[in-house]
């Protein structure tokens, strides 16, 4: 396993779609390992394999505790079949988006198909944290960052935070 870079706004490649998974092989494992070591180094709870620069539909997380045992998820190709009409709102934030915070309304649940990592599928329901998360990681599938839920004038403030952030670093 290898720890990757976490690509930062304003990068390109964050704002390109994912394409689809052919297959779930050792080297998508591989991948996947990458990922969930660079999400745990952090820290964070989910992480997308665009984000380090692979822009494949490929998903990890982990919503334990920091005192419960890890409990590493993984979805490749995930589609959402249903999202409730009711929303919630909850504070986000990004590994791509450092150090900002901001409220999103999404779906309060949503059911979702993927292929877990033997490459076997699963239909399951989402809600509270896993629902947020889910979706946030799932925005950037399709180039989307939780900061482009907000108004314009909040997203440039964010872009302009991390790049002054990036360059202090």
């Amino acid at each position: 396993m290898a720890l990757r870079e976490i690509l930062v706004v304003p990068h390109p490649v964050l704002k390109q779609v994912s394409t689809p998974v052919d297959k779930v092989d050792d080297e998508l494992r591989a991948l996947m390992d990458d990922m969930l070591e660079t999400m745990y180094a952090a820290p964070g709870i989910g992480l997308a394999a665009v984000q380090i620069g692979v822009p494949k539909r490929v998903i990890v997380m982990d919503l334990a505790r920091p005192e419960e045992e890890p409990q590493p998820r993984y979805f490749v190709n995930p589609e959402i079949l249903w999202a409730s009409e009711e929303t919630a709102p909850y504070e986000e934030g990004c590994l791509s988006v450092p150090e900002i915070y901001d409220e999103v309304d999404r779906p309060a649940r949503v059911k979702l198909r993927y292929l877990n990592y033997q490459g076997e599928q699963v239909e399951e329901d989402a809600e509270g944290l896993f629902a947020v998360c889910i979706q946030h990681e799932m925005d950037h599938l399709e180039g989307v960052l939780f900061i482009d839920h907000l108004s314009r004038l909040k997203r440039e403030q964010a872009v302009k935070k991390v790049k002054k952030l990036v360059r202090a670093a």
